[in-house]
């Protein structure tokens, strides 16, 4: 039951499908074109106005000194987004439900920042580790704590993300093999629960998304 149920997350074992499988998370780069030399249309003026939002959010995080840098995390966001809600359609491969495709975008992110601080802003780095008003004992400690948080965020980035793509998908396959062994009455209150789900996984796809992208801001903003 196990490997039936996790089977989904699966690509096919062929080489040419296990391409086109891991080739389809960058499919959302062909409506990149489409958006900005097609007509404005009410779908483009509503993402449009949701970059804004998210720029200017991430401007506050990051302050006015890195005015410009929010195109990576907004590209972030959009990027991570689009292959979310693409896992959801039937019969699609989901890329962002993979560690390897979640921490090949947390661990570069972490990495880059890491070493930017402390080769640009190495006293600031040192003084990060240990809180204002620290009692002096507990310093050593402190050392260590902050340390193991700083080694384990891209960890717990790639983990959040792909723990909450796998939930979701592993509820909707559930909910969709006890179909056939339900009666009819039963099958019409399984397709609205499913609905509902799939609305809910829907909402989830962009929180995590939006998650994602505002941690790693944050992230970039402790080097500064």
């Amino acid at each position: 039951m196990m490997t039936s149920l996790f089977s989904i997350f699966e690509p096919s074992s062929s080489i040419f499908s296990l391409s086109i499988n891991w080739l389809s998370t960058f499919v959302g780069l062909l409506f990149v074109p489409y958006l900005y030399w097609a007509a404005p249309s009410r779908w483009a003026l509503v993402w449009s106005k949701i970059m804004q939002l998210l720029h200017n959010e991430f401007q506050a995080i990051l302050g006015q000194a890195t005015k410009g840098s929010t195109i990576l995390f907004i590209s972030l966001f959009s990027f991570i987004m689009f292959n979310n809600t693409l896992g959801l359609l039937p019969y699609v491969f989901t890329s962002s439900s993979h560690l390897a495709m979640t921490l090949a975008l947390a661990l570069p992110l972490w990495l880059t920042f890491i070493l930017f601080g402390w080769i640009n802003h190495t006293q600031h780095m040192l003084a990060h580790m240990v809180p204002q008003g620290t009692p002096g004992l507990l310093m050593p400690f402190m050392v260590l704590v902050e340390t193991l948080s700083n080694i384990i965020r891209p960890g717990t980035l790639a983990v959040r993300l792909a723990a909450n793509m796998i939930a979701g998908h592993l509820l909707l396959t559930l909910l969709g093999n006890m179909g056939p062994s339900l009666s009819l009455t039963l099958v019409s209150f399984l397709m609205l629960a499913q609905i509902l789900l799939l609305m809910l996984e829907s909402a989830v796809a962009m929180i995590q998304s939006y998650v994602f992208a505002v941690l790693s801001t944050l992230y970039a903003s402790e080097v500064n």
